[in-house]
């Protein structure tokens, strides 16, 4: 004989009166609380977002210059808008001082370059004389600095145009200033290092200020970033002279 028992389910969370009574006096536990799933959102489609200036700051150049051809596209304004902004951005960078050479001064020169030199502004200046070895290799280091860190100011001055009597036994001198005030000075080739190459050189200028600026920062750069990108630059020549010699000896 079949068994006819069944239990009746009714909605999930409802409960009969009798149900409600016997929680009330304590005998059954609490009524689980009714599942409720999250309302459906729908994602959202590309082209009903708003075609505001972060909208168009997310495109890519080929993407904008596909824009300037849909003729479904009625916001012509933000692609201005875009367009006077980067172009903002421009000045802004133009305004940025650049150097990029050991610029050449004359005693007569020095307070306008050096010492009146623009607000903020690291100066590095090579006090030098002709047909000095030393001098020779000092500056063909500060030369390869000054193409890098283009904010910088990198000058060079006849040593007796700098400072009457200078005695030649102290060249190459290199003097640093920022805001108008002598901040370090070195005296001989041997203060940049037995072999006096540019990162060792960097390395030196950068041991207790930010000398060097290559621009990229609006706040400037700070000096364990200089000394972080001075080794960097100091380990890729080593990797890549490494690799020269193993070519030369495997031919």
């Amino acid at each position: 004989m079949g068994d006819y028992h069944f239990v009746y389910k009714d909605v999930e969370g409802t409960s009969t009166q009798w149900d409600d009574i016997q929680r009330k006096l304590g005998n059954l536990p609490p009524k689980a609380p009714v599942f409720k799933p999250d309302p459906f959102t729908p994602g959202e489609d590309e082209s009903s977002k708003s075609k505001d200036k972060d909208w168009i700051d997310e495109k890519t150049q080929d993407e904008l210059d596909d824009l300037e051809d849909d003729p479904d596209l009625n916001d012509d304004r933000f692609l201005q808008e875009y367009r006077m902004k980067r172009m903002a951005e421009m000045r802004e960078v133009a305004k940025i001082v650049r150097f990029g050479s050991v610029i050449p001064i004359s005693g007569s020169d020095f307070v306008r370059e050096v010492s009146q030199a623009p607000e903020d502004i690291w100066v590095v200046v090579l006090l030098y004389k002709d047909g000095y070895s030393g001098c020779q290799i000092l500056l063909q280091s500060l030369e390869e600095l000054a193409t890098k860190y283009t904010v910088t100011k990198f000058v060079k001055i006849i040593s007796t145009d700098c400072i009457p009597n200078y005695p030649d036994c102290n060249l190459p001198t290199v003097l640093v200033y920022h805001n108008g005030a002598l901040k370090s000075n070195y005296v001989g080739l041997h203060s940049f290092g037995r072999s006096c190459t540019p990162e060792g050189v960097a390395l030196t200028l950068c041991q207790s200020d930010p000398v060097l600026n290559d621009g990229r920062s609006k706040q400037g750069q700070s000096r364990e970033a200089v000394l972080d990108g001075v080794r960097k630059s100091f380990l890729d020549k080593v990797v890549a002279q490494h690799e020269d010699d193993d070519g030369s000896s495997s031919d």
